[in-house]
């Protein structure tokens, strides 16, 4: 006699068997597995970008121990660095970095280069978390076989991240890529940061926000090696070239430029892909004329000189705070300078005195 039930389970549909286990296995083993300063050095050599995230996150940590291994890593991949087109990315808020950054990638890619973005993600003042959204704003390029995307936060410290970002540079070039983006997120004082580590400065601008040149830093004007104008489609095509025109006639106010390169500014839609290829020949004839001038060599000189005096003043803070004698008295000298006792700059001079 045949027993029949109130509840019948039909089969599901067969799931087809994930592509990326194998990809996540591995990434499991790598995680279990220590590795040793000659693993990390010949992985990163050979292209291994699993060991290149984890190198580039021992040079991010603050552990001492992690610190120790991630110099001796950046050291034994300096020999090979140095090779790569560095290229600074910024721009005010809503100017469409990430899009521009994904198609200029892609177009980057396309001609066979390997390209490293390297973003730096200032952190809040009050979590000291970071959004890292690089990665899912640039679907096409994260998957792109010839693309590494790595957003770093700043965690309250741009000379800690312009040092952090530069080993990560060192290694990103040891491990093959011939074109690195250093992008940052947000203005101000990372503007400064990013420029002293790449060759060229693309700032990007918006057309059809008011007058073009209102607001604008004198600072960031002249650090910038070209001005690009996003959103370059539509009914904005016309507001971007007259905004191009007026950024053209601004630049000739500004004083030349130690290597004679004059300032270049072009439209694009990165949406649209349209104008990337007049940015991409920009890029490339900078890099002819500071080339032939010599002049891109002493830059980097100038920058691993500038990079060596701010290495040392965080250290001199570190070690500071990190001085008994000042642990012990910086909570009541603090309290006596709240309580007006005693002046600001007399409570400083007084824990520098205990150096």
């Amino acid at each position: 006699m045949l027993e029949y039930s109130a509840l019948n389970v039909n089969k599901g549909i067969e799931q087809p068997p994930s592509t990326s286990n194998s990809a996540i296995e591995r990434f499991k083993a790598v995680k279990r597995k220590k590795y040793s300063l000659e693993d990390y050095v010949n992985g990163i050599l050979s292209g291994d970008r699993i060991i290149l995230s984890q190198a580039i996150t021992l040079v991010e940590s603050l552990l001492p121990e992690h610190q120790v291994l991630a110099q001796e890593i950046v050291g034994k991949c300096i020999p090979h660095s140095g090779k790569s087109l560095r290229i600074g990315i910024t721009g005010v808020p809503g100017v469409g970095k990430s899009t521009f950054i994904e198609s200029f990638g892609k177009l980057i890619t396309s001609e066979g280069r390997k390209l490293a973005v390297l973003a730096i993600d200032p952190s809040s003042e009050r979590s000291k978390g970071s959004i890292l959204g690089d990665k899912t704003r640039m679907e096409e390029l994260s998957i792109d076989p010839n693309a590494f995307i790595r957003p770093s936060p700043t965690a309250g410290s741009l000379g800690g991240v312009a040092r952090k970002t530069h080993e990560s540079l060192i290694l990103c070039e040891a491990a093959g890529f011939d074109t690195i983006f250093i992008e940052t997120v947000g203005v101000g004082q990372s503007e400064t940061t990013v420029h002293s580590m790449v060759d060229i400065f693309l700032l990007l601008m918006l057309a059809g926000a008011g007058d073009e040149l209102q607001g604008i830093k004198r600072g960031i004007m002249e650090m910038a090696d070209a001005i690009v104008i996003t959103k370059a489609d539509g009914n904005n095509k016309e507001k971007a070239e007259i905004a191009k025109q007026q950024y053209i006639n601004a630049l000739h106010l500004f004083p030349k430029t130690e290597s004679g390169w004059i300032p270049q500014v072009t439209t694009c839609s990165s949406l649209n892909a349209i104008g990337l290829t007049a940015v991409w020949k920009i890029v490339s004839d900078f890099f002819e004329h500071v080339t032939k001038k010599d002049f891109l060599s002493l830059k980097r000189s100038r920058q691993a000189k500038q990079r060596m005096h701010e290495t040392i003043q965080e250290g001199l803070k570190t070690n500071f705070y990190n001085n008994s004698n000042v642990k012990k008295h910086l909570e009541e000298l603090e309290n006596k300078v709240l309580r007006g006792e005693i002046s600001s700059f007399a409570a400083a001079n007084e824990l520098l005195s205990f150096l």
